[in-house]
């Protein structure tokens, strides 16, 4: 099937959102829940599985489609917005997060990106979603996050949101990069990945890092992000007052009494 060719325009800083130009009859598919604004004309429409699979009809291929983004921690559901009026109309996906979107021209990226399981934001209709299992051993029991990955095929746009700040890096064959494994946002099919272990326990334990890094090895580009958004969550959840973090009253001149924020709690009424 021919992919729906859109033009897009990405906005914002720290939190980006895309705007998707679509032509009358052409559609682009998001996740669940990422969809910013629609204008009036475009109808939307929750389909199960990845939307591509929808296309090729049959119920075994719904199933597959869907299937793939299970395993990956996606929702089953894809949503669809169609462009069903006479004149041009904008579809707008907002990024869940501080960082960046990645236009992704899947047709000069040799047809395939494999990427993080929770960085696709959307793309054009016809893009299809499915999973990229790491075939070897290392990956598969110290992988952690790049363990299953999700494969966009096609020869459309995609976009795909990624956390912090952005870089990317072109590997000449036989290149190698170690990078942790949230830091990888995506890559292109030729790049070889794999997990290897790096450093001492003393260093894991005392030093902060993992023991074990991805190792990725060109020809071909990676995409790293500066903030992935388990790193995020973890010091939001060690900071939260039920993890053992501080409370409300941080930054209060009245936390000074020993004990932490005694009159604080005090008057904020924490204290019975």
């Amino acid at each position: 099937m021919a992919m729906d060719v859109v033009d897009f325009e990405i906005k914002g800083a720290e939190m980006q959102f895309v705007e998707v130009e679509l032509d009358p009859g052409e559609a682009a598919i998001g996740e669940a829940g990422s969809m910013m604004f629609m204008e009036a004309g475009v109808e939307m429409d929750t389909v199960f599985g990845d939307g591509s699979a929808q296309q090729s009809g049959g119920l075994f291929g719904k199933l597959l489609g869907a299937g793939k983004r299970l395993i990956t921690g996606e929702s089953l559901f894809t949503t669809v917005y169609t462009n069903q009026s006479s004149a041009k109309k904008r579809v707008a996906f907002g990024a869940p997060y501080p960082g960046k979107i990645l236009p992704m021209d899947l047709r000069q990226l040799g047809g395939t990106l494999i990427c993080q399981k929770d960085s696709f934001l959307c793309a054009a209709r016809g893009v299809s979603l499915g999973i990229a299992l790491q075939r070897k051993l290392g990956a598969g029991f110290f992988g952690g996050e790049g363990f299953i990955m999700q494969k966009l095929e096609g020869d459309g746009m995609a976009f795909v949101h990624a956390g912090g700040t952005v870089v990317r890096r072109d590997l000449q064959p036989g290149e190698t990069l170690y990078i942790d494994t949230g830091c990888v946002v995506a890559y292109t099919q030729g790049v070889d990945f794999d997990i290897q272990y790096v450093g001492k326990i003393k260093t894991a334990l005392f030093g902060g890092e993992g023991i074990f890094l991805a190792r990725v090895t060109g020809p071909g580009q990676v995409w790293l992000q500066s903030l992935p958004f388990s790193r995020l969550a973890s010091r939001i959840f060690a900071a939260a007052p039920q993890a053992g973090g501080r409370g409300r009253d941080e930054g209060s001149l009245l936390t000074g009494v020993a004990g932490g924020s005694l009159l604080g709690g005090l008057l904020g009424g924490d204290e019975e």
